[in-house]
């Protein structure tokens, strides 16, 4: 059923497997590593895609990274103090060469080997060629501190980026990683620790205080309260009672509680998020596609571009220098480097996801984080997106002599039995457990109940009931939009109770705001009666509504709107039945916490808190995240065409051509970690 997950995209590298092709992910899980000390267990071998290294759930990187830029920038600033302040007279010719070397070293030798690696494999122009000709290039015309310093910076650079990528990374991984090692299993009548992907379905296991749920299941304990707040953002724990489900990653806070095994390791709900979370960066985004195909057009173009600069002038200009010339070609090289593109861009769509996963919102991929921007018409479902799904006592009306706690009493001794989900609902009246015995009891198929309850003959059901035993019904009844329990007593009408699905706190706030972040047209169809579909519309400022309707006539609404080529489509919903309408829309959105496992499976977007103001917040994530995008591309390709220029006109120097490059993609980072500050309620 899984239009995104059975078929992702798959990671994009070049033969080199350097960064211009691959995701923020594979650059620091991939084979190819930050050209500075790279963490042995960051550097792998083979495919290049193992993840299961990554410990630190902190934007920090190990102290070891840092030593060879430290090592050269103390070298670089003794060498210029030396040279520029005490003017050492010895400080000439091999020693001063020495010493930019040995500064060179440490921050230069492995962008070296990265580029002749890439050589080798017939890859030439890669960041790490272009770094490396331009310093190697400096040092050949004398240039030494300018050598070491753009190398150096280049390396500072890398490790900002490196940690930042970290930081977005692990905020997910740090949120969602719960997955427990261990499972409780109850085999030859007693418990076992085992790995949890060898528990089956059917087994029992056992989860004591403290621990996480491993697998999800069905209580067999009386009740559970369970902290859920890594899988859905809800701080307040959840209340669980004996055949309801649990979900794995959910912490244990109160009894120790037995459940019976309902989904295997692999397929529990958070495998299933984890999956979304990981993939979410291979489903790249148009933007992002564009200026990686734009990067490896314009990557040879500037190297080109460089050579014409060094060698076309010498046909031109009468006092042609060659060491001159060389210099501003070195310039422009390092001033093309698409760093700060090809990192800040796919970091800015790192950060968003990683907003909204920290929200309760889970993107399945960046080009879901560009399409929620763009829609201009939501259909919802009724219950279970904007009401609770829950039946609540909303009335209790009595028309005889009755008191409303004795005409409860009554009424629910004949519900006692019942496991109707409206029983349910006038049996949560009241915690009182002395209720009177109901005896005789029986059940007339399609209309309600009958039986004794303290030698009184009761009555409970619909209309239909009341007339097959005489009992006269008040016109009145006849106008009301809920479900209606009536009640008769030895033959007299005794009043009814009223019962409706409640609203959820956020979903008026939420219509309002929909309606000012751009969304044009609200749309509210529903397998519930029609009736009460228009009295939850009209409560929530809804105008267009229908009720009564199958998932196929869902489907056909949902589908007759999107023939306006206009209407950019997102349909919410929770159920089974929202499956077929889910996939059809622009962008599929589910509920997460309740919904149904098709449902969350076929969505493009899960809001994992059941709140449906999420939609909003995601629309403010996906906002923010094209402004920070755009603003990076202006800024790189602003600043750098400028230094371009300049460059080749001979006015800049390789200070500037260090900040175009490093200096801008440094700057760009700092803007893409914005999202992850942020604040969206």
């Amino acid at each position: 059923m899984n239009r995104h997950i059975t078929h992702p995209h798959p990671p994009e590298y070049d033969k080199n497997g350097n960064l211009i092709c691959c995701t923020l992910e594979e650059k620091i899980d991939g084979k190819t590593p930050p050209p500075i000390a790279p963490r042995k267990e960051e550097h792998h071998e083979g495919d290049g895609h193992d993840h299961s290294h990554d410990h630190s759930h902190s934007g920090a990187l190990s102290w070891k990274a840092y030593l060879p830029a430290l090592i050269s920038l103390v070298l670089l600033l003794s060498g210029l103090a030396i040279e520029h302040l005490w003017e050492a007279s010895f400080f000439k010719g091999w020693i001063k060469i020495i010493w930019y070397t040995i500064a060179y070293i440490p921050v230069g030798l492995p962008v070296i080997k990265e580029a002749w690696q890439a050589l080798r494999k017939g890859e030439v122009f890669t960041e790490f060629f272009l770094m490396g000709i331009a310093t190697i290039g400096a040092f050949a015309i004398g240039e030494y501190p300018e050598g070491v310093a753009v190398m150096l910076f280049y390396a500072i650079g890398e490790l900002f980026q490196t940690a930042a990528v970290k930081r977005a990374k692990n905020n997910i991984k740090a949120l969602l990683d719960v997955r427990p090692k261990t499972a409780s299993v109850l085999r030859n009548n007693s418990y076992e620790t085992v790995n949890p992907e060898t528990v089956t379905i059917g087994e029992t296991i056992q989860v004591k205080v403290g621990e996480k749920i491993p697998l999800d299941g069905i209580l067999l304990s009386e009740k559970a309260a369970l902290n859920t707040a890594a899988l859905t953002g809800e701080s307040k724990p959840q209340n669980v009672i004996n055949g309801e489900k649990v979900i794995a990653g959910s912490i244990n806070l109160d009894s120790v509680i037995e459940l019976k095994v309902e989904k295997l390791f692999n397929d529990s709900s958070i495998a299933r998020i984890l999956e979304l979370v990981q993939n979410a960066t291979s489903r790249k985004s148009k933007t992002e596609l564009l200026i990686r195909r734009l990067a490896k057009i314009y990557t040879p173009i500037v190297v080109y571009l460089a050579i014409g600069i060094c060698i076309v002038p010498y046909f031109f200009v009468a006092d042609y220098v060659f060491t001159d010339w060389l210099y501003r070609a070195l310039i422009f090289l390092v001033i093309s480097c698409p760093c700060a593109l090809v990192i800040s861009i796919p970091l800015g769509y790192f950060g968003g996801l990683g907003a909204a996963s920290r929200k309760g919102l889970l993107f399945k991929g960046a080009t879901f984080l560009d399409q929620l921007t763009k829609v201009n018409t939501l259909v919802m479902d009724k219950t279970g997106t904007v009401t609770k799904g829950v039946f609540k006592i909303k009335d209790i009306v009595l028309t005889g002599d009755f008191r409303e706690n004795e005409f409860m009493k009554l009424l629910m001794a004949v519900e006692a039995k019942s496991t109707h989900p409206i029983a349910k609902a006038i049996m949560e009246y009241s915690a009182d457990t002395n209720l009177p015995e109901a005896t005789d009891i029986q059940e007339i198929a399609g209309k309600g109940l009958q039986g004794k309850v303290n030698g009184k003959n009761i009555l409970v059901g619909n209309k239909k009931l009341m007339e097959q035993f005489g009992v006269s019904v008040p016109t009145e009844t006849d106008s009301i939009v809920e479900s209606i329990v009536m009640v008769g007593i030895d033959g007299q009408f005794a009043g009814y109770v009223t019962i409706a699905d409640e609203l959820k706190e956020d979903a008026k706030t939420t219509i309002q705001q929909l309606r000012a972040s751009g969304i044009e047209q609200l749309v509210m169809l529903s397998g519930d009666k029609n009736s009460i579909t228009q009295k939850v519309a009209k409560e929530l400022g809804v105008t267009n509504a229908k009720g009564g309707l199958l998932p196929e006539d869902k489907l056909n609404e949902v589908e007759t709107i999107k023939k306006d080529a206009t209407n950019v489509v997102a349909f919410v919903g929770d159920g089974i039945n929202d499956a077929p309408v889910l996939a059809a829309s622009d962008i599929g959105i589910a509920m997460g916490a309740m919904g149904s496992d098709v449902a969350i499976e076929t969505a493009d977007i899960i809001i994992q808190t059941d709140q449906p103001s999420k939609i909003v917040t995601g629309i403010k994530i996906g906002k923010a995240t094209q402004r920070i995008i755009w603003q990076n591309i202006a800024l790189a390709f602003g600043v750098k065409i400028i230094v371009l220029i300049l460059g080749a006109g001979g006015l800049a120097t390789m200070w500037e051509a260090v900040f175009a490059d490093v200096g801008v993609a440094l700057l760009a980072i700092l803007n893409a970690v914005r999202l992850q500050k942020m604040k969206w309620d």
